[in-house]
């Protein structure tokens, strides 16, 4: 592969259809790629190694524009370093979604009128695999669609023999340095997914719900608490106050009755309490919340669990059997029977977490769980980021990385599961533990269990950088390509996933960094800038737009948006503008190989060139070394934008119009011209190729002759500027837009032709007359002709004779209507602004707005009176 990419190039191929058709190209090229493993990295390459690893979607998920969205920024940057001369290596694979996956499985079974419990562990967990068989990595054929250049033969997946051997290697690591152990806690769980979830699984919104405050106690002994949370009282053991609170003083120590139970609990004193917030006084549910849990460890209160993992009232009584919400309602009754509500306030607004997957309203519950003990791992990610082995981009967003890390709790990571990583951790019949690595036996003999709990997803991809080269053996591929050179996400998952990562490459590979640089980039949102949701109605499927504009106009589309951390809104009208410009692409070089351009042979010397020739060579090293510049600060919209204006504005529409006289004539100018085009359309389709693959590969082959543009040379920018021709050119673009500009107010319609009279003597561009001529329709002035217009420009004059051309007398008529209607509106914006009463009114954002309508009215104004002054008299 490597030789027959630096062969000469063969005589280009001169035919191209008339129109691009990305249907008929874009299958065919992506096969042909991968069949000759132009996108396989080999370990024992001497070449310096660009690794990057894909975020792994989930085995149940489909492409959606935001995994386009980030497929297309890390494609284009790993097909630029290929070109560059890099063992590159874009390592793809997929996640094994526990949650998620387990759920689509149960569904499939709920068909059947199953469960998983009807199955059995062993055969459920062996229906999943063979769901992951026949129709998980639905993604996969949809990247191919999308142009990845993945190495496929090293494709992984998080649940595979071997990144399960990492998995059960860094869990026993941890656990026999303490780093991991098991302990009951207040944790977040899912009575539908009926599984604990981490705090970053858990969605927060604004919920209707209720705020009641009852009375605890009797006579003098009665204090009043509130909550949201009514049916959490059959758990309460205590009432907190603030220790420095005198209205509570008499009660600390003080044992209250608790309403619709036999008990009686403590008053107690703790500083967590905020005696200026409601009454002063919280109860205190131990089992049911977190902020309660930490006060009953300081005052020794027992935990009472009164519900059970399908939210179901476990607590002896008469709301014994009830659904959460269910029960709330009944005992508010109760409460309120027995004249304990002091007041209720429905709805009451507040912050309610959500499990991610089902959407479910989470319950804390106290919990036997495995737990990371995430200090010393946080303080290590924390620290390469500070002292620069790791670098986030953009650097604003390092502030949130360190809000994060800085402040982690111990991680939750076990999940009450079947689909997963299982715990390798056994308990025998006299309440032995026994952690078992890779390798070792699993103790045997009656009463021995394994636990019946499976890891947290993030669990094994936060192990991805490293157990997809082979860790923990010492493989080639670990050596060569770790650290990754930069991973690309979301800012979304800043703490899902790159905390995890940066904790478990630091501790696993003796603190090196799983990567160089993290990119972060933003969200993709319609063209208003909502956030995509089926249930707004304005989600997409990306396959939709591929189809009918092609994957170059999507993957050029979602890169002209991508700012760095910022979100990218995306409408089909955009994508839309993006497939013309790849038609333009197209016809373009379809122009150049019908009239001679070439790549044969060395550029001719610069003395041979025209000024338009020097210019355009010179304008394209200037973007060659702006676009290098751009890719390595990340600014993909910035890039792209550079390239678009480049190739349609300066290559399409100025030099190639420029240069049609010249290959009209033909002649030595004309081959001169041909080899420039084609020097300039074979760097510029090199330029492209990174992210409007499929139409560059087709077009830089045929123009070419050479085996591909995926493994062709990144171009180089040779340090050639030419400020003279670059000023000579832009002179010379200035004539031609304002003669273009004033023939459009005359109401010229384009192709128009007008006797026109130019004096460029003196001027650097008087060698370009047939091209002015050209461009601008103008023929050569006749004996009887009469200039009506004159117009002085950058130093040359061009002399016009309109009397043919349009009615004065009906131009003058409607310019003079549209001054008067611009000096109304001039009129009316002044007096606003004139008005001190309406200035002090008014919201700023109105006054912003008459202040344009003010500008606008000038603007037209001086426009209209320069056409009037233009045109001749009637």
């Amino acid at each position: 592969m490597t030789e027959n990419a630096q062969q000469q190039p063969s005589a280009p191929h001169t035919e191209l259809p008339t129109q691009y058709a990305p249907a008929d190209v874009e299958g065919p090229l992506y096969e042909r790629w991968v069949e000759r493993g132009y996108f396989e990295a080999d370990a024992k390459s001497e070449k310096p190694p660009y690794t990057i690893v894909i975020p792994p979607p989930n085995v149940t998920g489909s492409l959606h524009l935001g995994h386009a969205f980030e497929h297309t920024l890390i494609d284009a940057l790993t097909r630029r370093k290929r070109m560059q001369g890099f063992e590159t290596l874009w390592q793809p694979g997929m996640d094994h979604a526990g949650i998620a996956t387990q759920n689509v499985v149960e569904r499939e079974l709920g068909k059947e009128g199953k469960s998983r419990h009807d199955l059995g562990r062993e055969a459920f967990v062996e229906r999943v695999w063979q769901w992951k068989g026949e129709s998980g990595g639905q993604i996969s054929g949809q990247m191919r669609r999308l142009g990845d250049g993945v190495a496929w033969s090293r494709e992984r997946f998080t649940m595979d023999e071997g990144l399960s051997q990492a998995v059960q290697t860094i869990f026993k690591r941890l656990y026999d340095d303490e780093l991991i152990y098991r302990a009951e806690r207040i944790i977040n769980w899912c009575p539908r997914c009926l599984t604990a979830i981490s705090d970053i699984e858990v969605e927060y919104q604004d919920d209707d719900g209720e705020l009641v405050s009852m009375k605890y106690g009797e006579g003098d002994d009665t204090i009043v608490v509130a909550t949201t949370r009514a049916e959490t009282m059959l758990g309460d053991t205590a009432v907190a106050v603030h220790p420095d609170d005198e209205r509570y003083k008499h009660l600390v120590g003080k044992e209250i009755r608790l309403p619709l139970t036999d008990r009686s609990i403590p008053v107690v004193a703790d500083t967590h309490v905020d005696p200026e917030f409601g009454t002063g006084a919280v109860k205190v549910t131990p089992a049911h919340d977190p902020n309660d849990f930490e006060i009953g460890q300081r005052h020794d209160l027992p935990a009472i669990t009164i519900m059970d993992e399908h939210a179901v009232i476990t607590a002896h009584g008469p709301f014994q059997g009830l659904d959460r919400l269910e029960a709330r309602s009944a005992i508010v009754a109760a409460l309120r029977a027995e004249g304990r509500i002091v007041a209720e306030k429905r709805p009451y607004v507040h912050s309610v977490g959500h499990c991610s997957r089902c959407k479910t309203t989470i319950e804390p519950r106290l919990s036997m769980q495995w737990w990371v003990k995430v200090g010393p791992l946080a303080k290590a990610a924390g620290d390469a980021v500070r002292d620069g082995r790791v670098k986030i981009h953009p650097q604003e967003m390092e502030k949130r990385y360190f809000d994060w890390v800085d402040n982690l709790h111990d991680w939750c990571i076990s999940r009450q599961l079947w689909w997963g990583h299982r715990i390798p951790v056994w308990y025998g019949p006299e309440g032995e533990v026994v952690c078992v690595g890779p390798g070792e036996e699993p103790p045997t003999g009656e009463g021995w269990r394994q636990d019946t709990d499976v890891l947290d997803t993030w669990f094994s991809s936060g192990l991805w950088p490293f157990s997809t080269l082979g860790w923990p053996e010492q493989t080639e591929s670990l050596a060569k390509f770790y650290p990754n050179s930069v991973l690309v996400t979301g800012y979304d998952i800043l703490f899902f996933w790159v905390a995890r990562m940066m904790m478990f490459g630091l501790y696993a590979m003796d603190g090196t960094p799983p990567f160089h640089t993290i990119a972060l980039h933003g969200m993709v949102r319609d063209q208003f800038g909502k956030k995509m949701s089926k249930s707004f109605g304005n989600a997409v499927n990306p396959l939709d737009w591929m189809d009918k504009y092609g994957s170059d106009a999507l993957r050029f589309t979602l890169a002209r948006g991508a700012n760095p951390g910022v979100d990218v809104p995306i409408g089909e009208d955009w994508v839309q503008g993006s497939r013309n410009f790849a038609n333009k692409i197209w016809n373009a070089t379809r122009f150049a190989l019908m009239n001679g351009a070439t790549v044969d042979g060395p550029l001719p010397d610069a003395s041979q060139m025209s000024a338009t020739d020097r210019w355009i060579l010179s304008r394209l090293n200037s973007v060659v070394a702006e676009v290098d510049a751009l890719y390595e600060d990340f600014q993909f919209a910035k890039l792209s934008d550079a390239l678009f204006h480049f190739a349609w504005d300066e290559v399409f529409d100025w030099y190639v119009e420029l240069s049609k006289t010249t290959f009209m004539a033909g002649g030595e100018p004309a081959k001169v011209s041909g080899r420039v085009l084609g020097e300039v359309l074979d760097v510029t389709l090199k330029l492209l190729h990174p992210i409007v693959p499929f139409v560059t590969e087709t077009l830089w082959t045929t123009l070419t002759g050479g085996e591909s543009v995926v493994v062709a040379e990144w171009p180089k920018d040779s340090g050639l500027r030419d400020p003279a021709a670059e000023q000579e050119i832009e002179s010379l673009q200035t004539v031609i837009t304002e003669v273009r500009r004033f023939r459009a107010d005359q109401g010229l319609q384009p192709g128009q032709r007008v006797p026109a009279r130019l004096t460029l003597d003196g001027t650097p561009f008087a060698a370009h007359e047939a091209a002015v001529r050209q461009l601008l329709r103008l023929t050569p002035a006749g004996e009887d002709f009469s200039a009506t217009a004159t117009l002085p420009v950058a130093g040359a004059t061009v002399a016009l004779d309109l009397s043919g051309t349009i009615d004065v007398v009906a131009e003058r008529k409607r310019l003079a209507k549209d001054l008067a209607a611009a000096e109304k509106e001039k009129a009316q914006a002044d007096a606003k602004l004139g008005n001190e009463a309406f200035l002090a009114k008014a919201p700023d954002n109105v006054v912003d707005k008459i202040r344009g309508r003010l500008a606008k009215a000038d603007e037209d104004i001086a426009r209209i009176q320069s056409q009037l002054e233009r045109l001749p008299e009637a």
